[in-house]
């Protein structure tokens, strides 16, 4: 059963070549060549299918349109062209911490974050000490955000994050912000997701974690669709890229 599938999907951004702030300057702006738009390509011609219970990696170079297309399933975005149907609830971890109140403190943080996900009070109350320490910050939970660095921010995210039950997860770079404790404790939750046969979309640039649990890979070059299939081939693809 295909739970997401994209056909001929491309995405495309106008980039102002220089920001007019009169009705002069625009009245100006129509009439000279020089000025308006450039279109930006980011992503072109993508097409792919998840099937139910599918691990999909999406590996690439930077800026390759790997991130873009995962908004782009999530919905906070819309394709240029093409369609992508989705048959399921989704559970973004894009941006983790879009949300926390920098001036609160991390516990108050977490209840609000909670919520927002839809857990009830009650579950917070009884979760709130594991998602500290499964983010290492017990120690810090009454220290407000904006005392966090980046990283601290997106770990607490995702502990919260995780306490739900996703049919369907969107993951992107989330190893990259601990350190080694904290990417055992992932591992364990992707083990986990496994056996649940949860359906997940996984951008990563630890390619060590792209064999360890992606059943297939997509490789995107410059907004491009190189290729999609089996996990090593793909990845000896990427390695063999400029």
């Amino acid at each position: 059963m295909k739970i997401i599938e994209a056909t001929n999907v491309s995405k495309a951004y106008k980039i102002p070549h220089e920001k007019k702030t009169t009705l002069f300057e625009n009245l100006c702006g129509l009439m000279d060549s020089k000025t308006g738009y450039e279109t930006f390509t980011a992503l072109k011609d993508i097409n792919f299918s998840v099937k139910k219970g599918e691990w999909l990696g999406i590996i690439g170079h930077n800026g390759s349109g790997k991130s873009t297309l995962l908004k782009l399933i999530a919905n906070t975005i819309r394709p240029t062209e093409g369609d992508i149907l989705v048959n399921g609830k989704i559970t973004s971890f894009l941006e983790l911490g879009i949300g926390f109140q920098p001036d609160l403190t991390a516990k108050e943080n977490i209840e609000i974050y909670g919520s927002i996900m839809g857990l009830s009070d009650h579950d917070i109350r009884d979760r709130i000490d594991d998602i500290l320490e499964f983010g290492g910050l017990t120690r810090f939970k009454d220290t407000k955000i904006k005392n966090f660095s980046s990283g601290m921010v997106v770990r607490l995210a995702f502990s919260t994050a995780i306490q739900i039950e996703p049919e369907i997860l969107l993951l992107d770079e989330v190893l990259a912000v601990g350190d080694l404790d904290f990417q055992k404790k992932c591992f364990e939750v992707f083990e986990n997701y496994k056996k649940m046969d949860k359906t997940v979309v996984y951008v990563s640039h630890d390619l060590s974690s792209v064999v360890q649990f992606c059943d297939r890979v997509l490789l995107l070059n410059h907004g491009k669709q190189v290729g999609i299939g089996d996990t090593e081939e793909m990845i000896g693809l990427y390695q063999s890229l400029a």
